[in-house]
Order: C-alpha cells, then structure tokens, then sequence
C-alpha cells in the first residue's frame, strides 16, 4: 500500500487539471463584487449620458479601470430618491470626465487590488508543478516496476521470457513420431551439456537450428523438450515481437536479446514463426519494410557476425521456408535444418500412445486400427481426435472411450459435423446409387484402397459419403493408382447416368469432377504421364510480393497448351467409359446394395465386400482386406 497515494494522484491529475481552468475563468477574485453588492439596478451607457445632461447625477464611483461605474442619481423616473445603478463604460471615453466636471458631479476613482495578479501567478506556476510531478512519478513507477523497465520507455528491449533452467514439464519421451529430428536435438543437448566430448575431436558447438514443417507437427513442442531437457538458460521469443512500427526498435530488440543471451551462456534462444521477421529482403513491389529488414540485418550479424556468439544455440521454427531470406538459411547461422514432416503409421501409432496415457480407452480399442485410418494427420490433428472422442464419450455419459466414438470423432473432423438423417425416399434412393457407385467402382479397381464404408448420414455439406482406407503410407503415386482415383470419383455420376438417364444426372457430382480435372492436368503438366511426353508444363508460383518475377506468362506455346486440354479430356473421358461399363455390368449387385444401404444407413466396407463377392470375383487385394476384416 505504499504507492496508494501516488496511484490516487495520478487518478485526480485530470480533476485537478480542469478544476485549474475552471478556476481561471470562474474563481479569480475581483474587487468589483464586493464594491457593488449595494447597487439595485442596471442602466445603459446611453441612458447614463441622458441623466447628466438633464442634471440628475449626482456622484460616480470608478472601478475596474474605469470601465465599471456606480452612479448615484435621483429623478422623477427615479421617484426623487437616491438610488446606485450600475453602468459598463466604454473602454475609450476620455470626454466623460470632462462632462462629469462640467456637471459638477463628484468623482471617486477606486483603483483595483493587486490580490488578482498574484492569484494569477499562483495558478500559472501551480500547474505546471503538478503536471511536472506526475511525470516524475510514472518515470519513477515504471522504472521501479516489478518487471523491469516499464513500457513507456521500453520500445527496444527485448521481451523474450526467460528462464534459468525451463521447467515446461515435456522431454524427449514426451515427443513422438518425430525420431529423426529427436536425435538431432540430442546432439545439441549433449553438446551443452558435455561439450568436451565433442571439442576434443575438433568439432563446434552448431550455431543453430531450423525447423521445417507443417503447422502441427510438433516443432514448437521439440523446443520445449530441449528446453526441459538441456536445463541451461532459455529465451523464448515470437518473431513478430520483433517488429513494431516505429524504424530501429526490432533491431534494438534484437540487440538486446543477443546482450542478455551472451551475458548466460551457454544458453538456447527459441524465436517462433521467424518468417515473421526473416521474410527475403527487398521482397514486394516497390521496396519491402524498413523496420522488417533492419531487423533481419542486425538479426544476421548477431549470429555470425564480426564479434562471433560463442556458447549461444538459436532454434527456429517456421512453416514457410519457401519466404526466409538465403542469408538466413546459410550454414553458420542455421548450421542444420530439421524437416519436422507429418508422421507415417509408426509416427502416428507412437503418437497416438502417449496422448492416450491420460485417457480412459475401453479394451476393445486398437491404436493401430486408428493409426491406419488417419493418413495425413499430423500431431496436433491426432491429439485433437482423442480430445473429441473422450468429449463424446462424456456427452453419451459412459465411462470409457469406445471405437464408435473414435470413429464419429474421425468422421466429424474429416467430414464435419453430423446432419440430419434424409427422410425424402427419392433423394434418399438417388444419393445412395451415387455412394454405391463410388464403392462399387473402387472395390472392382486393382489399385485403388479399400472401402471403409459408406453412409447417407450428411455431413457438413456432403449429403452422403464413401470413406476409404488407405494400404500404407506412400510418398510415391503410380499413374495406375492415379487413374483408378479417377475412375471412382467419376462413380457417382456414372451411376446416376445409367440408372436415371442423362436427363436425370444431378449436381451432386460437382467436388468430383473439381477433384477429378485437377487429377488429370496435374498427371499432363507436372509428372508427364501423357503422349506429351515427360515434361514439366505447370508454372512455378512467382509471387511479386516474396522479391520474386512478376512475369506470369507461360513457358509454352498456343499448341501445348491445346494439347494439354485435348489430354486432360481424353484421360477423363477414358476413365469416364470405363466408369459406365463397371457400372452396367454389375447392375443387380448395385441395386442391391442401395436397398441395404437406404434401410441401414451405413454399410461398412467388410459387409460391402461380401455382398459384392457373392456376384462378381473381387481383386487380390480386395480379397485380403476382406478376410483380415472377417478375422478380426
């Protein structure tokens, strides 16, 4: 409570500030009410001069510099008796003392106090003393503040949070699915921690550390294992904290940072999101950031410049390496760069272990089962379906997750929330001919993954869905896999053609056929799977705004470009006819299973594989899922 009463002075600085001009127009005192208070009335100048011609005034007091008068008059208007009457004079009239004194009328002139000017000097210092002293107490406030320097004059610090030894609670157990880039931090821990034993064979401590990714996949929470891990001093820092709009303050930032990181070396300095700070300088139209760039440049020599910063480990996380400036990237500044990528099945199997210490999973739960249903999601995307299915599980009001839950949780983060259930018989029958006809067409292919199941329960802005399962994990598509991708997705609208007739085909088809096209060029322009031949047509993205050229233009002629629509529509249309013959060969199959699918709603992929197998004989592969189904 020691700084109550300057806190309750800076409170009433305004109150005293305008009470001050209240005062100075208002309250300065004047001698002119204390000498008039026995006056009855008003008259005017003009009506004043009337009187002392006609002979009625008999004495005038002066006051305030002449410009205030009190007559004493008597007259018949007046009912022939004394009265004092107020009258403002003029601020020049030099002959009204000559009438005066021709009318013989006594004069007095009553000179004002000098009580008002030193009212007057009193305010005029007053204030400025109390505006001087409340500055005084918020420099003196913000500078004894518990946090350091106070903002008000504290633009070019630096606000990285810093700890001694960080205790965030997670270590390298904590962080799976990402071993490659475990191990490389491992080096760097080690070499903090025992540097010896790789300085006596000649080696240096790595300058610093990038990680590449997408966002997700753990490259902030790596820097926090290495931080519970290393116990050495640890700045954290957002790149953006960098820059602010005033020129010069993020490179004294930087400076700043770099100051207080060498005073407790051996130390690590985390900056998030850098691209924030360490875009490619002189990028966009016109010239780039002052302030960005200066930053960037004082960010450049801090870490290997002339002075050198010897014991300091900077780690880096961005998801946008395609914009960070080439000086950034080099080695002595980012000596390695760590590719944090989305997991495979082992990384999302491991992954899904250590979220699921925590969590009340029923025994019938297979982490591998959930680890082959998620391709292509990250760490985050992972943690985040176990959260929903335990926020389920809780809603349903049972006391352990199940598969059901997981799998409504996978549904809803894929697809979106649960709709209503359709009611409409002839809506109903026409989106499930178009379910079926994706299910039945990729379950017929040799090289396309297995079904799932299919549903009409809506989700999002899909009224029905055909979910699949992809075989493994791979970085490499063949152009048979392509092209049975297409012919599925062309399975709904095959359907619809043959069943209802091409008068009949609705819009339902129009996410497959974006989906589709883009497939088709993406097989001519980029990975040379047509008669074009192996060529590389698709245009590089060039954005004016990362320093890049602005030229557009295509690097091919009017022909190629002719011939890559005429191969597009060729691949498609292919696909397409062979969409239409699987369907018209399997006809009764087909009708069949959208009888089952309108009454149960959802077909899972294993019944599917039976039914169909009863008609018509399934692909190897399809025939082993099948079995690994029904042994399961």
């Amino acid at each position: 409570m020691k700084t109550s009463w300057k806190t309750l002075l800076l409170l009433s600085l305004p109150v005293i500030v305008a009470g001050f001009f209240l005062w100075q127009g208002l309250l300065e005192p004047t001698t002119q009410s204390l000498s008039t208070n026995n006056t009855n009335s008003r008259m005017t100048y003009g009506r004043f001069l009337e009187y002392l011609n006609m002979g009625w005034v008999n004495k005038v007091d002066l006051y305030d510099n002449s410009h205030t008068a009190i007559v004493e008059a008597a007259g018949p208007e007046l009912g022939n008796r004394v009265q004092r009457i107020k009258v403002e004079l003029p601020a020049n009239s030099p002959e009204l003392i000559t009438k005066l004194r021709e009318s013989k009328v006594d004069i007095n002139a009553h000179p004002s106090k000098s009580s008002g000017a030193i009212w007057n000097l009193i305010g005029n210092l007053l204030f400025p003393l109390i505006l001087l002293g409340g500055l005084a107490l918020l420099l003196r406030r913000s500078n004894n503040s518990a946090t350091g320097p106070g903002q008000a004059m504290s633009f070019g610090k630096s606000r990285a949070l810093f700890q001694m030894e960080a205790q965030t609670g997670i270590v390298f157990n904590d962080v799976a699915g990402v071993e490659e880039a475990k191990e490389e931090f491992q080096e760097v821990v080690t070499f903090l921690k025992k540097p010896e034993t790789f300085t006596a064979v000649g080696a240096r401590i790595p300058k610093g550390v990038l990680l590449l990714g997408p966002p997700g996949t753990g490259k902030t929470l790596l820097a926090k294992a290495i931080a519970g891990e290393a116990r050495v001093p640890f700045f954290s820092i957002s790149g953006s904290e960098f820059v602010e709009m005033f020129v010069g303050v993020g490179a004294s930032r930087v400076r700043d940072l770099f100051k207080k990181a060498k005073e407790n070396a051996p130390c690590i300095i985390f900056i998030d999101e850098i691209d924030a700070v360490g875009r490619q300088r002189g990028a966009g139209i016109g010239g780039g950031n002052d302030e960005r760039e200066q930053t960037l440049n004082q960010l450049l020599t801090e870490m290997d410049g002339f002075e050198g910063n010897t014991g300091i480990i900077v780690i880096a996380a961005t998801n946008r390496p395609d914009v960070l400036d080439s000086a950034l990237l080099r080695p002595g500044r980012f000596d390695r760069q760590v590719v944090v990528d989305v997991p495979d099945f082992n990384g999302r199997n491991a992954i899904l272990k250590v979220h699921a210490k925590n969590k009340k999973l029923n025994p019938n739960v297979a982490l591998e089962v959930i680890a082959r249903r998620t391709p292509g999601f990250s760490g985050a995307d992972l943690a985040n379906l176990l959260n929903e299915a335990a926020i389920l599980t809780a809603r349903r009001r049972k006391h352990s997750i199940s598969m059901n839950e997981i799998d409504a949780s996978i549904d809803r983060i894929v697809a979106g929330m649960q709709g209503t259930p359709l009611i409409d018989s002839t809506s109903k029958r026409l989106i499930a001919y178009h379910e079926v006809g994706h299910a039945i067409i990729s379950t017929l292919l040799d090289n396309h993954d297995p079904v799932q199941k299919v549903t009409l329960i809506p989700r999002g802005q899909a009224r029905g869905l055909t979910w699949f399962i992809p075989s493994e994990d791979s970085s490499l598509v063949s152009k048979a896999q392509i092209i049975s991708q297409i012919t599925a997705a062309l399975g709904g609208r095959a359907a619809e053609q043959v069943i209802f007739g091409e008068s009949e085909i609705t819009t339902g088809a129009s996410n497959d056929l974006q989906q589709v096209t883009s497939m088709a060029r993406q097989m001519v322009t980029r990975f040379g799977m047509s008669t074009i031949g192996p060529l590389s047509l698709e245009n590089e993205d060039r954005s004016p705004f990362l320093g890049r050229s602005i030229n557009s233009g295509t690097k091919y002629s009017d022909q190629i470009a002719i011939d890559i629509d005429h191969q597009v529509y060729t691949i498609i249309d292919h696909c397409y006819k062979t969409a239409v013959k699987i369907i018209q060969d399997n006809r009764i199959v087909m009708d069949r299973l959208v009888d089952v699918l309108v009454e149960e709603e959802t077909v899972e992929g294993s019944k599917l594989r039976t039914i169909i197998e009863e008609y018509t004989r399934l692909p190897k592969k399809q025939v082993y899922v099948s079995h690994l189904s029904q042994n399961k």
